[in-house]
């Protein structure tokens, strides 16, 4: 069990940490500009776009879940149906996202606080990135695919790829045609479509041959449709809390000035490097468990939610040494602008206790989407949001301020590990 759960974990794991190393890439570029206000730009335009495209990452999870389950009950039709199906949902939401980019972008700036010049900028980054949305989409079927196949070497080739691409188009049109945030945005619209090409490559390159089990009448199968859009309603739901918690904290980092909004985008960094390394055995979990629960294996479901939760604990206690020994370092890359620096590192040790603190809830939530127990997994977010985070915050925000946001991060993190581990002998352990 070690050994597949690391076969899928460790290209999970690189293909993962690729992403937010571009996001702290672009952190750094930002951070050597003339004006803090390029990273507050970036930070505020991606809150948009963690709500448009992580939305959409339902289509990841949910594939995944339903593909891996089909996988181990041997079912070929239903793993290209799948797809299938995930494809005709990426198609309809990439166009609908262009055709609604000006109402997003009023509704969005009229809700996000910042300084005038942050928001300017943030304006121009949306309105080049936005342009990348029928790729990103797109990306999510494929790569939720691959990983349902219990593949993850393609996703982490597609991953890295991308990221690759993307820092050098950034490089390329910061210090070549001398662009800002623009060129940031710019690069990712250049490396996404770049990378959707590639996962169409391999797909045939690779499994060609599932084309054949193709069903007009498998696609239109009422009782799987119903399946297929309740689970991938109810992860839509709960990453759109997900999303809501992370946007809602930068949010409240811009109402408390730029330097408190700056080294809280590079907190975050630091934050989504560990959330996205212990993910690669969250997806690993997303596979396996999946796999075993299709094929009604419970032994084997068992072990592989006990190896997930070993080996994240043990990646999770390494970031927080790195974290703890070497913080005040790592801040330095993001930034040379020492008062920055020493506000990032006066916060520093929230990201250190969140580095163990974090591992149960991503677990869960792999092993959650592989049996597709999307119900109480989505109940699960919208408590800790609204019962959890929102009220921490606003209860302490008077007394410890910016710190508020970091205990009401760390509290919606405990909330969610704990309840879900209440209802594991409820919903993952039982099969129907």
């Amino acid at each position: 069990m070690n050994k597949q759960l690391l076969r899928l974990a460790i290209p999970n794991i690189i293909s993962n940490l690729s992403v937010p190393l571009l996001g702290a890439v672009d952190t750094a570029l930002m951070g050597h500009m003339e004006s803090s206000a390029y990273i507050g730009a970036i930070a505020l335009g991606g809150i948009i776009f963690s709500f448009i495209y992580s939305g959409f990452s339902f289509l990841r999870m949910g594939t995944t879940g339903l593909v891996a389950q089909s996988f181990g009950n041997k079912d070929d039709g239903g793993v290209i149906v799948s797809l299938g199906r995930a494809a005709v949902v990426a198609l309809c939401g990439g166009i609908l996202v262009l055709l609604l980019q000006s109402p997003i972008e009023w509704i969005s700036f009229n809700i996000l606080e910042g300084s005038q010049e942050v928001e300017a900028l943030a304006k121009e980054y949306y309105n080049i990135r936005i342009w990348a949305a029928p790729a990103t989409v797109g990306l999510y079927a494929m790569l939720g695919w691959f990983l349902g196949m219990q593949n993850a070497k393609y996703p982490m080739y597609i991953t890295i790829f991308i990221n690759v691409a993307n820092v050098l188009f950034n490089l390329l049109f910061i210090f070549q045609f001398n662009m800002a945030s623009d060129g940031v945005a710019l690069g990712t619209v250049c490396a996404q479509y770049l990378g959707l090409t590639l996962a169409i490559v391999l797909f045939f390159k690779t499994y060609r041959h599932y084309l054949s089990y193709w069903s007009k009448e498998r696609f239109h199968k009422l009782n799987e449709l119903k399946k297929f859009f309740t689970v991938n309603r109810d992860i839509f739901l709960r990453t759109l809390c997900l999303i809501f918690a992370f946007s809602f904290f930068t949010a409240k980092s811009a109402t408390l000035g730029d330097q408190i909004l700056a080294a809280n985008a590079i907190l975050l960094q630091l934050f989504m490097i560990l959330s996205f390394g212990i993910d690669g055995f969250a997806y690993a979990a997303e596979s396996l468990v999946g796999k075993y629960y299709g094929a009604k294996d419970l032994l084997n479901l068992k072990l592989a939610i006990k190896k997930s939760f070993y080996w994240g604990m043990i990646l999770g206690m390494i970031y927080a040494l790195v974290y703890g020994l070497g913080g005040k370092s790592l801040l330095g890359l993001f930034t040379d602008k020492p008062e920055i620096v020493d506000l990032a590192n006066s916060f520093l040790f929230w990201t250190v206790i969140g580095s163990v603190i974090n591992v149960a809830p991503y677990i869960w939530d792999g092993v959650y989407i592989g049996t597709t127990a999307s119900v109480p997994m989505r109940n699960v977010m919208f408590i800790s949001t609204f019962l959890v985070f929102i009220p921490l915050f606003y209860l302490l925000h008077p007394f410890v301020g910016n710190h508020a946001l970091w205990i009401a991060l760390q509290g919606f993190m405990i909330s969610r590990g704990f309840i879900q581990t209440i209802l594991a002998k409820r919903y993952i352990y039982t099969f129907t």
